[in-house]
């Protein structure tokens, strides 16, 4: 739920700068409805267990859903601060899938994303231009994202986010929840900037998805 709110409220591009100010994705109105639903969405994701272990620990190999980011930068599956796998996807949907509607709620088909990720996790070479559609790809991205132990948003801000939300008012919450986001480990922030970055292409083309 907390991927879709992102998307819901990507009304701005991120600004390309040495420290990114990502603080825009919850800036919103408290009285807006949609921002009551990501409130709540926080809050079950904070009752979340905060340390669950990475089912990949006891496999062989390079596995790559289910694992945390710090893991598949030890294992050399990240570049520039955003996993291999992301990126790809990513990049696949910008291609085909920006002006598809419903990218990021019309599911992909169970078998095709199921068959997706068991390659990725086999280290397979995937070409996602041959071997899928853009409802797979952006459900795999879900998928992916659901998967990571630690969450996107890192179990050490958890709890300061909604403190922060309940408490700050609206005039210092951006800049607050700026300052708050900056104390994630790198890897979740570089790839939460990313994402803002994605998300706001997909937002741009609102009027076809």
């Amino acid at each position: 739920m907390l991927i879709y709110g992102l998307g819901v409220f990507m009304m701005q591009t991120v600004r390309m700068v040495d420290v990114v100010d990502c603080s825009f994705l919850f800036c919103f109105s408290k009285h807006n409805k949609a921002a009551v639903q990501i409130k709540e969405d926080m809050k079950r994701m904070v009752q979340l267990p905060m340390n669950k272990s990475s089912p990949a620990t006891a496999t062989a190999g390079k596995k790559i859903f289910g694992v945390s980011l710090l893991e598949l930068r030890d294992l050399g599956l990240v570049k520039d601060g955003v996993p291999v796998v992301v990126r790809s996807m990513v990049e696949y949907l910008e291609k085909h899938g920006l002006c598809l509607e419903g990218l990021f709620r019309v599911n992909g088909s169970v078998r095709a994303v199921d068959n997706l990720r068991q390659r990725f996790d086999g280290g397979e070479e995937v070409d996602l231009h041959q071997d899928a559609g853009a409802f797979a790809v952006a459900s795999l991205l879900k998928q992916f994202l659901r998967d990571l132990p630690e969450g996107l948003i890192h179990p050490s801000i958890h709890n300061p986010l909604i403190q922060l939300y309940q408490e700050s008012s609206e005039d210092d919450f951006c800049k607050d929840l700026c300052e708050l986001l900056l104390h994630m480990p790198d890897i979740h922030y570089s790839l939460l900037h990313y994402l803002c970055h994605f998300l706001s292409k997909v937002e741009q083309e609102q009027a076809h998805n």
